[in-house]
């Protein structure tokens, strides 16, 4: 079976600084994981290179067995990013047209509406993202990644700003893909969201310091490492669509 996402040697540096060090991966579909680390740790650093958006130093990814960024490899996976970026002139509704339309989504309209409801934004549909607050804005790039199909989600930081019905509603949304047969990585701050994972992988200085069960992990080794504030390593290119 061909992995979800698979890394060869991916190594990412800006200068003489090294964000990643060559990464060999395999994440099998369907599987549900965590990534954890410390700010500059090289999370967001992978998972951009996985969505396409960062060019590797060194190494290779690939998702849904095609190189990462290709268009086939965009089309299979759905990037959430912990800073979302809109179109000044689209409605919530707007962008979850855009997207799934960009995707052939069979069925969008009534799929949209449905989670517009989940993330709590029906009421402010016709509204402009742009103008959200944090947390508004974080639902709404919510609803906007899963409206189109994907067979890998890759998540950074989903938790920052949200309030508690926005966190249970994430939440919902990924244990439904999830059980839909999707590949989930979700890289987080917080321990509390890791038991719900599979596996649990943990980034140190751009290194792997950890890759195994979540329930052997020396969980407050991992608390001390992952406490800083969300990962600001990879840049700030974003797209509008929820990772293409």
């Amino acid at each position: 079976m061909t992995a979800a996402i698979e890394t060869i040697g991916l190594a990412k540096r800006y200068g003489d600084h090294v964000a990643l060090e060559p990464l060999d991966l395999v994440v099998p579909a369907g599987q549900r994981a965590s990534l954890i680390g410390h700010n500059g740790s090289g999370k967001t650093t992978l998972l951009r290179m996985l969505a396409g958006m960062l060019e590797p130093s060194d190494g290779t990814a690939s998702v849904a067995g095609r190189p990462a960024g290709s268009s086939e490899a965009r089309a299979a996976l759905s990037y959430l990013s912990d800073r979302p970026v809109f179109y000044d002139d689209l409605s919530v509704r707007q962008h979850l047209e855009y997207v799934a339309r960009l995707h052939r989504t069979e069925g969008w309209a009534e799929h949209a509406e449905e989670l517009l409801e989940v993330v709590g934004l029906a009421d402010r549909a016709d509204d402009l993202p742009a103008t959200f607050s944090r947390g508004l804005k974080q639902k709404a790039s919510i609803a906007i990644a899963f409206v189109r199909p994907f067979e890998v989600m890759v998540i950074d930081e989903p938790f920052v700003g949200l309030d508690q019905v926005g966190r249970a509603a994430l939440l919902d949304l990924i244990g439904w893909a999830h059980e839909d047969g999707a590949t989930v990585v979700v890289a987080t701050h917080e321990l509390a969201s890791v038991a719900s994972g599979e596996r649990l992988i943990a980034l140190a200085d751009g290194k792997v310091a950890f890759d195994g069960d979540p329930a052997e992990a020396d969980t407050d080794a991992l608390a001390a490492g992952a406490a800083d504030p969300p990962d600001r390593d990879g840049g700030d290119v974003e797209t509008s669509d929820g990772g293409g």
